[in-house]
């Protein structure tokens, strides 16, 4: 299927959307008009995945089944890590970029 031709469904895993209000809520406590940016930020990029999730390069990490995810980077430091599977985008992962891998769920 061409990516042109095809509008995907985006579907956010409860665990990453439980992350992503964290980072939200975090930033919150110290400045409220940050925080509405993350989180509009995250948003665009999630629905920028609707046309063109193919775009992306593959995550490629030794732990991970090799070509399974792609990933965007967003808002200059949050890592979206997702799998394509038929019309459907699954956003599996949004993790800090300043992180370690290693306390990443992915």
């Amino acid at each position: 299927m061409n990516d042109i031709e095809t509008e995907y469904n985006i579907i956010v895993d409860t665990a990453a959307n439980d992350r992503m209000y964290d980072h939200f809520e975090f930033l919150a406590r110290v400045n409220i008009n940050a925080a509405d940016n993350l989180l509009d930020c995250l948003s665009q990029s999630m629905s920028s995945l609707k046309n063109s999730p193919h775009r992306n390069p593959v995550y490629d990490r030794p732990y991970l089944p090799k070509g399974k995810y792609r990933y965007l980077i967003s808002c200059d430091r949050y890592r979206i890590v997702y799998q394509i599977i038929e019309n459907c985008v699954y956003i599996d992962d949004i993790q800090d970029c300043r992180q370690s891998d290693i306390n990443n769920l992915l």
